[in-house]
């Protein structure tokens, strides 16, 4: 089945389909996890894809093939690789905000709050008007009719939404708009010469990358490109919220830098951090950095030849092109946390998140294999590229993808094995202390996915580039 999903991303290349057959998938098939989703193959055949864009430019750099294999168990363990982290020996806390989650609304269905960032959590708590207690939000919920809630928490920049059902979600202007879109664009915005691959003994030797992304997708599309010898520098600014472990989990590869964006001498030092660039990756909602001279156009202007990869939550078309979102939102209005409530429930009744934020790091890796065809592009033909994708995108092609029979959803563990983990683990000696994770999933015959830098806290390193 990795395969025949695989063959759903081939045209975001123009590959034929007959590449799907090329790598090899191991490790079985769904259901891996407690979920009906395929969130397994999906994930094993976009790290698959990954492989190939990756193998093409090694290719382009020597002329020799590779071979690509992805374990179908290891890469659905990737999907919450937060999870299996460790500290000096010390398990990484991962828990979630108390009051993040959903609860009865007065009208007889669900609100789901996102509490993770203490911004948000403000904003939650003073459009209830009650205190961080989740005795009095379930209180203060069950005041409230779902979809005024969710309309609410929008008007006050906060992030929250109505629990649909999968059904309702298919009949709603915003999925409608999606539907009209391809799971991930990769379009030519400017023109230049063609750009021979910077020296070096691995794939993306040379590859500089711009991360301007946050919490799990965008920062796992710079991460798997650093995998295979990209040099990433993190932006971030000092004064924007973070969710400290999710750093180490996505952190691995990267160099991490502070700028205030609100400044304008940063903004110079970023324009200035562009026309050394060759990928810039971004996660704002549509038309925000635009406000800064930093769109797609302007900084294929500063810099012709640019890959600008853009992450959005709802995409850049719709009702909703404007909204704050994350995984768990998308799962929750599109009925995936209705439909895994009903198959798989939990400790306490109501929707359920299925066990992996799975959207998240299928987006960054899908990210990953659109930025490396970019830059194959430019290779091979020159130009600027715009590479746009959205969480809500990648969460209506994975259950494009079919559900497993309810038949075949019994006695499913819910963990993988210590000697699994054991197996896909390894240790850095990070500024923090050392860190035991997991490894990169793809395998490759010649040149090996691994990481050059350890994971660093943010704002660790100078805003520059380091040498070629």
């Amino acid at each position: 089945m990795s395969n025949e999903i695989l063959k759903t991303i081939m045209p975001i290349a123009g590959w034929p389909v007959e590449r799907a057959s090329e790598p090899k998938i191991t490790g079985g098939i769904d259901p891996i996890l407690p979920t009906s989703f395929r969130i397994g193959e999906s994930s094993a055949a976009t790290l698959a894809a990954i492989g190939l864009a990756v193998a093409d430019t090694w290719e382009l750099r020597t002329g020799r093939k590779q071979e690509i294999s992805v374990d179908t168990r290891r890469a659905t363990a990737s999907l919450r690789s937060g999870k299996y982290m460790k500290m000096d020996g010390a398990a990484v806390s991962t828990e979630r905000n108390t009051v993040m989650g959903t609860y009865p609304t007065k009208d007889g269905r669900w609100g789901y709050l996102h509490c993770n960032f203490p911004n948000h959590r403000a904003i939650a708590l003073s459009v209830l008007g009650v205190s961080e207690d989740r005795a009095e939000v379930t209180k203060a919920m069950a005041q409230w009719n779902a979809l005024e809630l969710e309309e609410a928490l929008v008007a006050a920049k906060g992030v929250g939404g109505m629990v649909r059902t999968m059904e309702e979600w298919a009949k709603h202007p915003q999925a409608a708009a999606i539907a009209s879109l391809p799971l991930m664009e990769i379009v030519k915005i400017g023109d230049s010469p063609p750009e021979k691959l910077p020296d070096g003994d691995r794939p993306l030797s040379g590859i500089r990358v711009l991360d301007l992304t946050r919490v799990l997708a965008g920062p796992t599309c710079a991460r798997t490109l650093a995998e295979h010898g990209a040099d990433v520098l993190k932006v971030t600014g000092a004064h924007l919220p973070n969710i400290g472990y999710q750093e180490y989990d996505t952190g691995h590869g990267k160099l991490s830098t502070h700028l205030d964006l609100r400044e304008q001498k940063d903004v110079d030092t970023l324009r200035g951090l562009v026309k050394e660039a060759d990928v810039f990756s971004q996660g704002y909602r549509p038309g925000t950095l635009g406000n800064r001279g930093l769109s797609p156009e302007e900084l294929a202007e500063i810099r012709p030849g640019l890959v600008y990869v853009s992450l959005c939550a709802f995409s850049h078309v719709g009702p909703w092109a404007s909204r704050r979102g994350f995984d768990t939102l998308v799962q929750t209005v599109s009925g995936i946390t209705n439909r895994q409530g009903e198959l798989f429930p939990g400790a306490a009744p109501g929707p359920q998140f299925y066990p992996v934020s799975a959207i998240d790091y299928l987006t960054g890796y899908l990210m990953a294999f659109g930025a490396v065809e970019a830059l194959n592009r430019r290779t091979r033909e020159g130009g600027s590229w715009l590479v746009r994708i959205s969480l809500a995108q990648v969460g209506r092609w994975l259950v494009d993808q079919g559900q497993i029979p309810e038949s075949d959803l019994k006695n499913i563990a819910s963990e993988f094995t210590p000697e699994e983990i054991r197996s896909w683990s390894m240790e850095s000696a990070t500024p923090m202390g050392r860190l035991g994770h997991l490894g990169p999933v793809v395998q490759m015959s010649e040149t090996m996915p691994r990481w050059a830098r350890p994971s660093v806290p943010l704002g660790h390193n100078q805003p520059a580039w380091p040498d070629r």
